[in-house]
C-alpha cells in the first residue's frame, strides 16, 4: 500500500496502473467530507511521484461509489465570507484539476451510485466505466444551488451542451443504458466486471488504439459556437427549463446562464465563472430553505427507523376496501414485495381495484421502470376476497372503507374476530379520532392510525396516528410497513385532523371566509399557484372530493369549534348539496373531462358562480397580498399549535409532513421555516391585522413572546 487514509488509499499493480480506492471508514457509503477531499488530494500528488506508471483508476471498496457531498459539512460553507468560501470552491477545483491534469489515462471505474461531487470526479477523468446497475447525476439544483466542483464546464463538453443542461436542471440520477448512449460514459458492464474494464482500457491506451491525450485537448478546448446557434441552444434550453422551474427556483437557470459563459471560456475563467454565481445561489433564501428541508427528510427517516426498530416485518398485508385509497393501498404494497388481500363486499369493487392496479402496473413498465415479468408478479401479490378466509395469516390490515365513525366503528370490529391476537389494525380515516374508533375493539393496544394521502402511488407521506390505549409495538409494525412500502412515515399523537388534515383546514376555512365576501375562486386559485402551491385551494377541494372536505370539515369544526366552525352555508356545503363532489363526478368548483391519456381535465363551468351566488354576504376586493395572508396565517398559526401540543414531534416534521402531505411550496422551507423566514414579530402583526376575522388568525402566546424576544420558531438548521 502506497498511501492509506482513513478515507482514501492508494496502491499499484504490476501492470504498473495505480489504484486509487475510496472507503470511507465507519461510514456505510462514501461521501466527500473534508476527510475524504483531503485525503483525495494527498493522493494525487502521491500518485505524480510515483515512477512506471501506465494509468490510474479511480475506484470505490464500497457498493456505491461517491454519493456526494458531505451536506452536514457542506452547508456550513454558505455561512462563510464571499471569499473565504470561494477559496473552499477554489481547492477542490483544484485537486480535480491535479486529477484531469495527471500525466496518464485515468479511469473512473463507476461500481454505484455516483452523484454531485462523486461524478464531477468521474468527469475530470479520461474515461468512465459504469456498472449496469450503477446511477449516475448532478442533483444540486434540487438543493438550490448548481454543480460547484466543475459539473458546469466538463459536462457539456462531454454530451453536449443541450443534454448538459437538461442532466443539471433536471436533477435526475441518470440509469447506465442513459448514461452510455448520451456518451457520458465510455463503457456499461455488470457490476463485478467494472474494474476489470477499467483496467482494459488503460490496456487500450498502452496498446495505442485509444490516444487519451487527444481526448484531453478537446474537452480542455472552449467550445465554438457561431452567435445564431448559440443563441438558437440557449434560447431553447431557457424556454424549456423555464417553464418546469418557475420563478420561485433560480438555480436551473442560473446554471443554464453560467453553462452559457463557461462553455467558451478557458479552464482558469470558466472556474472562477462557475464558483461566482455558486456563491451567489448558496446564500440566497431558496438554498436555504431547500437545504434544510434536506436536512428535514434525513432527520424524520432518522426518526422512523428509530420508532421501527426491533419490530417484526410485515409478510402479509390486508386492505379493507377496494376503492380509490384500498386499491392504491394494494398495488403499492404489492409493488414494493409485500403481498396483500384486497377485501370488498362487492366483488365489482374488487374488479374495478384489481383493474386499477394493473393500469399502474402497466405505467411502470410503459415507462421501463418495471419489466412485464416482475409487474405480473407483482400484481399477483394481490389477492381479491370477499370474505376474511385467509385473514389469520394476516400480519397488519389497513382500514380505508368510508370516512363515516360508525361504518369504521362496525368494520373494525367485525375484522378483529378473524385475524390473530398480534396483528396489528390500522384505519386510513383522514380526520376521525383514532381512540374514539378504538372504543369498541377488544385490543386497542393493536390499533393506529395508517393515513395514506391520495393518490397512494404518488404522494409520498403517511401519517401513523397513536391514540390513548396504541401500543409502541403497534406503532413501530405500522411504521416498518409504511418504510417497506417507500412511504415517509410521520408519527402523530390524536386529535381531530391529525396533523396534516387540522392544518389544511384553517387553509380552507381562510378560502371559505373570502368566498363568502364574493371573492373569485379563480382568481384565488391563480395567486395561490402563483406563489408556489401545486393548486389553489378550490382545485385541491375537487381533487381531495367535496364529500370527503364536507365530513371533514364537520369534524374539525366539532373539534376545535372556538375556530373551524363557521355560521350559515359555506362553499363546501353548498356544493356538497349540489352532489358536485370535484373530479370523483366530474363538477365541482370546475368541470372534468379526461385528456387523451385518461387523467381529468379541469375546464370552467359557466354555471358555478349562480350556483354559489346564495353563499355570498358582501363584496370585498382583494388584492394579492389579502389572498396570500388570508390563506397562509391560519395555516401557519395551527401548524405551531400543533408543535406546541405535541401533536407532532418536531418542527422538522411538521415542515415535512405538510411539504410531502399538501404540497406546501418547498422553495418556503415549510410552515416555520416560512415563519421565522418573514420573522415572528412581522409575522404576528400581520395577523392583527386581519384579527377581526376570528381566531383563525390569532397567533399563539408562546408566538408573541417570542416575537418579543426576537426569537425564532424553528431556526436554520434540524
Amino acid at each position: 500500500m502506497i498511501f492509506e487514509g482513513k478515507a482514501v488509499k492508494v496502491s499499484q499493480l504490476e501492470t504498473g496502473v495505480v489504484l486509487v480506492t475510496l472507503d470511507l471508514q465507519d461510514e456505510s457509503v462514501n461521501k466527500f467530507n473534508q476527510v475524504t477531499l483531503s485525503e483525495l488530494g494527498q493522493a494525487v500528488q502521491t500518485v505524480k511521484t510515483l515512477s512506471n506508471v501506465t494509468g490510474v483508476v479511480f475506484n470505490s471498496a464500497k457498493d456505491v461509489f461517491v454519493v456526494g457531498a458531505d451536506i452536514t459539512e457542506f452547508t456550513t460553507w454558505f455561512t462563510l465570507d464571499d471569499s473565504v468560501l470561494a477559496d473552499k470552491l477554489r481547492e477542490v477545483h483544484e485537486i480535480f484539476n491535479e486529477v484531469a491534469d495527471l500525466p496518464y489515462p485515468t479511469v473512473a471505474a463507476i461500481n454505484g451510485i455516483a452523484l454531485g461531487g462523486g461524478f464531477e470526479l468521474c468527469l475530470a477523468c479520461d474515461y468512465r466505466v459504469m456498472a449496469d446497475s450503477a446511477k449516475v447525476g448532478l442533483p444540486e439544483t434540487q438543493l438550490g444551488i448548481y454543480p460547484g466542483w466543475g459539473g458546469t464546464i466538463r459536462l457539456p463538453k462531454l454530451i453536449g451542451v443541450d443534454n448538459a443542461c437538461e442532466w443539471i436542471c433536471g436533477a435526475g440520477q441518470k440509469r447506465s443504458e442513459d448514461a452510455l448512449k448520451e456518451g457520458a460514459v465510455d463503457a456499461v458492464v455488470a457490476q463485478e466486471k467494472v474494474l476489470e474494464s477499467a483496467l482494459h482500457l488503460i490496456q487500450q491506451v498502452t496498446d495505442g488504439k485509444l490516444n487519451y491525450q487527444q481526448r484531453r485537448e478537446e474537452h480542455n478546448a472552449p467550445m465554438v459556437f457561431s452567435p445564431i446557434e448559440k443563441m438558437m441552444i440557449f434560447e431553447s434550453v431557457r424556454g424549456v427549463v423555464g417553464a418546469k422551474a418557475g420563478k420561485h427556483y433560480p438555480a436551473p437557470m442560473a446554471a443554464i446562464k453560467t453553462v452559457e459563459k463557461v462553455i467558451g471560456q478557458q479552464r482558469e475563467k470558466a472556474v472562477e465563472t462557475e464558483i461566482a454565481g455558486f456563491i451567489k445561489l448558496a446564500k440566497g433564501p431558496v438554498a436555504q430553505a431547500l437545504v434544510n428541508l434536506f436536512l428535514k427528510d434525513q432527520s424524520i427517516k432518522k426518526t422512523a427507523s428509530q420508532y421501527a426498530k426491533g419490530s417484526e416485518s410485515v409478510k402479509q398485508a390486508a386492505v379493507l376496501g377496494a376503492g380509490i385509497m384500498g386499491g392504491g393501498v394494494a398495488y403499492q404494497s404489492a409493488s414494493k414485495g409485500t403481498p396483500i388481500i384486497m377485501k370488498d363486499i362487492r366483488n365489482d369493487a374488487l374488479e374495478l381495484g384489481l383493474k386499477e392496479a394493473n393500469k399502474l402496473f402497466g405505467g411502470q413498465v410503459s415507462r421501463g421502470r418495471m419489466t412485464t415479468e416482475k409487474a405480473m408478479k407483482a400484481l399477483n401479490g394481490i389477492t381479491p376476497a370477499l370474505s376474511y378466509g385467509e385473514f389469520e395469516q394476516v400480519d397488519l390490515v389497513v382500514e380505508a372503507v368510508v370516512e363515516n365513525v360508525n361504518v369504521k366503528k362496525s368494520v373494525l370490529a367485525e375484522t378483529e374476530k378473524h385475524i390473530s391476537s398480534d396483528t396489528i389494525l390500522t384505519s386510513n380515516t383522514s380526520t376521525i379520532s383514532i381512540t374514539e374508533l378504538a372504543k369498541d375493539l377488544q385490543r386497542p393496544e393493536n390499533f393506529c392510525g395508517m393515513h395514506f394521502f391520495n393518490p397512494v402511488h404518488r404522494m409520498p407521506l403517511v401519517e401513523v396516528i397513536r391514540g390513548e390505549k396504541t401500543s409502541d409495538e403497534a406503532i413501530a409494525r405500522t411504521v416498518s410497513y409504511a418504510q417497506s412500502m417507500g412511504k415517509t412515515p410521520i408519527v402523530v399523537n390524536d386529535c381531530p385532523g391529525f396533523l396534516v388534515n387540522r392544518v389544511l383546514f384553517p387553509y380552507f376555512g381562510g378560502f371559505s371566509a373570502m368566498m363568502k365576501e364574493g371573492a373569485d375562486f379563480q382568481m384565488v386559485d391563480k395567486v395561490m399557484e402563483k406563489f408556489g402551491w401545486p393548486m389553489g385551494p378550490a382545485y385541491l377541494l375537487d381533487v381531495v372530493g367535496l364529500d370527503t372536505a364536507f365530513h371533514a370539515d364537520e369534524v374539525m369544526a366539532q373539534g376545535f369549534p372556538d375556530r373551524m366552525q363557521h355560521a350559515g352555508t359555506n362553499v363546501i356545503d353548498k356544493l356538497f348539496e349540489e352532489s358536485r363532489f370535484g373530479q370523483k363526478n366530474q363538477k365541482g368548483f370546475y368541470r372534468y373531462e379526461n385528456d387523451r391519456k385518461g387523467k381529468p381535465k379541469k375546464i370552467y363551468d359557466e354555471e358555478i358562480h349562480s350556483i354559489l351566488a346564495s353563499t355570498v354576504e358582501s363584496q370585498t376586493e382583494f388584492t394579492e397580498e389579502d389572498i396570500i395572508a388570508r390563506m397562509m396565517i391560519p395555516l401557519c398559526i395551527e401548524t405551531v399549535r400543533c408543535v406546541e401540543e405535541g401533536i407532532v414531534g418536531s418542527p422538522a416534521e411538521a415542515d415535512m409532513g405538510l411539504i410531502y402531505g399538501i404540497g406546501f411550496p418547498p422553495y418556503l422551507g415549510g410552515a416555520l421555516h416560512y415563519l421565522d423566514q418573514m420573522g415572528l414579530q412581522t409575522f404576528c402583526e400581520l395577523a392583527d391585522s386581519y384579527s377581526h376575522l376570528g381566531k383563525l388568525y390569532e397567533p399563539t402566546e408562546t408566538m408573541r413572546d417570542m416575537a418579543k424576544s426576537n426569537a425564532t420558531y424553528y431556526g436554520s438548521a434540524v
